[in-house]
């Protein structure tokens, strides 16, 4: 496996970690993805103890409104926190 796909992995294996309620294996419910976000990316978000922050993000992820953030949801965040990492690396 090339370095690329072992990250890969590793970001679906982080979004299975977080998304264990018993029938809902692949979706976040909003204290998922707070915890998810609390421990994996305190640098990389803002706020992540704010309830109303996790709120909003939450709110923007779950594009349906069900109410649950799917991995299709959840790697808009992922493409969101790259990006800034990326313009940040270039401000160096």
């Amino acid at each position: 496996m090339t370095k690329l796909e072992d990250h890969l992995e590793g970001i679906i294996n982080i979004f299975h970690q977080y998304s264990v309620r018993v029938g809902h294996y692949d979706t976040l419910s909003k204290r998922e993805l707070m915890q998810l976000i609390t421990k994996e990316l305190p640098n990389a978000l803002k706020n992540t103890k704010d309830q109303p922050s996790v709120d909003k993000v939450f709110q923007e992820l779950d594009a349906d409104k069900d109410g649950q953030v799917t991995f299709e949801e959840f790697i808009v965040l992922v493409s969101r926190v790259l990006k800034t990492a990326h313009e940040a690396i270039h401000q160096e």
